[in-house]
């Protein structure tokens, strides 16, 4: 392997990770959210860059989270947002004090807002977020739109779902995408009056759950959903009657995918089965960035469908753990990803050019 594989033992199962967001894209700061322990933690990290040498990342701050972390997403550079398995949804500030210590304070709180009929608790199981906004899911089969400005609830959805919402993802700032355990996926006008999704469709015919989803980062309309038989499904919102490709990946479910976000010809997945894979669009022409300004969809490699697999390189990025990666996050040429085997991976040296 051409790039840098360095592992960092964490005590504790990592369940999210994220890059702190930098205007240089420089980043070398990043969160993480753990679970499954009898006190569960968000923790800022640090690490320096160290050509020579090995360094490996340091906790700068760190807070209590009530539950399991069930995700994590910044809003900008010092404001990020985490959901709960307790049901709850709270935002977070990292604040930098007088005698130059960093903290993280959490900065709202919005307590259980996902709970059964019999008012027991539910988990919160994704969150999604478009400027100002935050919308959560949750195995209560509920909707919550929530806004910081002003602080509250605009509008929960009861009765969203017959059963648990496993993931949902922001279109636009009027539209979100919905999946649910029974493998329906859903598209929801927010300015609508009725509770009642605009569109609805099934991922597979077998009732197969997705289990995360992700847009490309041009193209909107053009969407990942990872299911829990180790799939990857290409949709065309526009045209969602049958996906557009269908990969058959992992040996186990999908846990997250992402498009890297200069870079849209190439995606990266993760499993239960402890795989972390790179997919590569093949090019000879060493100029084409798929998913650029301007690009004309047909030469886009993932709206096609002919041989669309013999378009595509797949890479191991490092070797399959015996445990599950829970979650990754890509910035530049580096991947960090948490794993349950208590351990934090930073991969450098990510291969980006097209081939």
């Amino acid at each position: 392997m051409a790039h840098s594989i360095q592992g960092t033992f964490v005590s504790e199962k990592i369940n999210k990770v994220r890059w702190r967001p930098d205007p240089f894209n420089n980043s070398h700061c990043f969160i993480t959210g753990s679970w499954d322990g009898d006190e569960n933690k968000i923790k800022l990290w640090d690490f320096h860059d160290n050509e020579d040498s090995e360094v490996y990342p340091f906790v700068v701050s760190e807070i209590a989270h009530k539950g399991d972390v069930t995700e994590a997403l910044f809003l900008n550079a010092d404001t990020f947002a985490c959901s709960s398995s307790y049901g709850s949804v709270s935002l977070f500030k990292i604040m930098y004090r007088e005698d130059s210590e960093i903290s993280i304070e959490e900065n709202i709180h919005w307590e259980h807002i996902h709970k059964f009929q019999n008012d027991e608790i539910s988990p919160c199981t994704s969150i999604t977020s478009y400027d100002q906004d935050i919308v959560s899911v949750g195995e209560d089969g509920r909707i919550n739109l929530l806004t910081l400005s002003p602080e509250k609830i605009i509008r929960s959805y009861n009765n969203a779902d017959s059963c648990s919402i496993n993931c949902v993802l922001f279109l636009k700032h009027n539209e979100i995408l919905t999946s649910n355990s029974r493998g329906q996926m859903k598209i929801w006008d927010l300015r609508s009056k009725n509770e009642d999704p605009s569109s609805t469709f099934i991922l597979s015919g077998d009732m197969v759950a997705p289990t995360c989803l992700t847009y490309h980062p041009t193209q909107r309309h053009l969407v990942v959903a990872g299911d829990e038989e180790g799939s990857m499904t290409i949709w065309d919102l526009r045209q969602n009657t049958y996906p557009i490709n269908l990969l058959r990946a992992h040996e186990e479910s999908v846990t997250e995918i992402q498009f890297h976000p200069e870079y849209p010809d190439h995606l990266f997945s993760s499993s239960n089965s402890g795989e972390i894979w790179h997919w590569s669009v093949k090019s000879k022409s060493s100029n084409l960035i798929l998913g650029a300004p301007g690009e004309d969809e047909e030469s886009n490699a993932w709206f096609t469908s002919d041989a669309f697999k013999n378009k595509l390189e797949v890479l191991t990025l490092m070797d399959k753990l015996h445990k599950p990666i829970n979650s990754f996050d890509v910035n530049q040429t580096k991947v960090l990803c948490g794993c349950d085997n208590e351990a934090i991976y930073l991969i450098n040296g990510i291969k980006l050019h097209n081939f």
